[in-house]
């Protein structure tokens, strides 16, 4: 029997020992995170693990220790790789952590598109609970008291998330109670949960400019009225808004009231309110946000101008105080919103008209910055719960912005004009995405959900200017 040579064991031994010393440093380097990491950071690695580890035995984790041995039982986490780890640091903001696994903030960053485990979806939850505040908890709570256990128990952000996936409330590709909780909690909140919607669609859209004449493009306008769970079309989709039919949206605009069909009052108040009286001290104020210019790719909206100043003058010329604002970012038009939400003065106005002139994809609209602002977003702000003074007043938004990339068949007046190979329009729209549950709203869109909007270089976009044209046409002035 061969015992092999005193050289060949002495090298099986100092290989064990190495082995033996990197395990132990392993270790080591697990119980100093584990010792510097507080119980909310314990939560929180708890939650962010909930799609990578079984439930039940996350249930019973008490510590930090608890959850890296799951996820070396797992082989998710071994000292030849412990990227998963940095990633859960990286995710819950423990940036001085990532320094003991070898990391770095910056390092982190680079590797997560490749490398990344945690999904979207969990991301984009814990964000949310991140931002809810301790009050916001107790509205949602009591919003929620019919979906949660009779008995009284203390639940936190990531706890009261767990427990409505537990009830199947709120799944990956169903997260409608969270746009419900937002939009009457917090409408800053909605963002999260929208980009997070936005995340599976898309890249970034452009309005299509052609320096054609505008007789030769087919106009659509999809003009809708929304009242509370649910919505009624003042104008078809796909119909010209050159037609009679576009009195629907101005026929009464007029000195003494707003003639609106009766499903834009309030439903419970339907008998009594047909239409807006338009009597007040003053008519309203009208917001005209223009955005031209992009810091990225997107390219410069030419013709934009001539919109914004059609715009003004119209809604000037029908007794509003417009304010028009020049290339705002998503921070800025977010933070306007919020200023004019919390304006007393709309206590004395009979209306308030919001118009925003940007390039956009499905259910949002981009800021100067190129980031996405969601529409539905924007609208909450003035609901009856977050802008009590707009109570019981309408609320118009006209959106000129592409909500896609497909364009749709265009008509053309020339005889010999080729028809490109288009795709058939889809006539679509995904209100959930772009309107608050509540009445005396109105959304006017140059285009349908999916599709791309026009404008013309010089003359501007046949939707606003087909707006503005009726608008002056069609309201009775004395």
């Amino acid at each position: 029997m061969s015992h092999g040579r005193p050289g060949e064991q002495a090298e099986g031994v100092g290989s064990r020992n190495m082995e033996d010393d990197a395990s132990l440093k392993f270790r080591q380097q697990l119980l100093l995170l584990h010792e510097n990491l507080v119980a909310e950071d314990v939560a929180a690695l708890k939650f962010l693990c909930t799609d990578l580890l079984p439930f039940k035995k996350l249930e019973n984790v008490k510590s930090a220790v608890d959850i890296f041995q799951l996820l070396m039982a797992e082989e998710y986490l071994n000292e030849e790789d412990t990227f998963l780890l940095a990633e859960l640091l990286y995710r819950i903001k423990c940036y001085s952590l990532l320094k003991k696994l070898g990391y770095t903030k910056e390092k982190v960053q680079e590797c997560l598109h490749e490398k990344g485990k945690v999904s979207p979806y969990r991301q984009m939850l814990y964000e949310l609970s991140e931002n809810i505040t301790g009050d916001m908890l107790k509205d949602i709570i009591f919003l929620l008291q019919n979906c949660l256990p009779r008995r009284q128990i203390t639940l936190s952000a990531l706890e009261l998330l767990i427990l409505l996936e537990k009830q199947g409330l709120l799944t990956e590709n169903n997260v409608q109670i969270l746009e419900d909780i937002c939009m009457n909690v917090s409408p800053d909140l909605l963002e999260t949960v929208s980009c997070y919607k936005r995340a599976k669609v898309s890249l970034p859209q452009q309005e299509n400019t052609l320096p054609i004449k505008e007789s030769s493009l087919f106009r659509t306008g999809d003009i809708r009225v929304f009242t509370s769970r649910q919505e009624t079309s003042i104008k078809s989709v796909g119909s010209n808004i050159d037609d009679n039919k576009a009195a629907n949206l101005t026929q009464g605009f007029s000195e003494m009231n707003l003639e609106l069909p009766g499903e834009f009052s309030n439903v419970e108040n339907e008998s009594k309110m047909t239409s807006y009286k338009m009597d007040g001290p003053h008519r309203g104020f009208c917001l005209v946000i223009n955005n031209v210019e992009f810091d990225g790719s997107l390219q410069e909206r030419k013709g934009s101008c001539k919109d914004a100043e059609e715009l003004e003058r119209v809604f000037t010329w029908l007794g509003l105080d417009v304010r028009t604002y020049k290339n705002l970012t998503s921070w800025e038009i977010k933070d306007l919103m919020r200023t004019w939400q919390h304006l007393q003065d709309h206590k004395d106005r009979d209306c308030f008209i919001c118009c925003i002139l940007s390039h956009g994809e499905s259910g949002a609209i981009y800021g100067k910055d190129e980031e996405l602002v969601s529409i539905r977003m924007i609208m909450s702000h003035f609901t009856a719960k977050q802008c009590p003074q707009l109570f019981e007043k309408p609320k118009l938004f006209f959106i000129q912005a592409c909500q896609g990339k497909e364009i749709q068949r265009p008509v053309y007046v020339e005889a010999d004009a080729q028809i490109p190979e288009l795709p058939t329009m889809q006539q679509s729209f995904s209100p959930s995405e772009s309107i608050p549950e509540e009445a005396d709203f109105l959304l006017g869109m140059a285009t349908i959900d999916g599709y791309a909007s026009f404008r013309h270089i010089q003359q501007g976009a046949w939707y606003i200017q087909s707006l503005c044209s009726k608008l002056q046409l069609l309201v009775p002035r004395s």
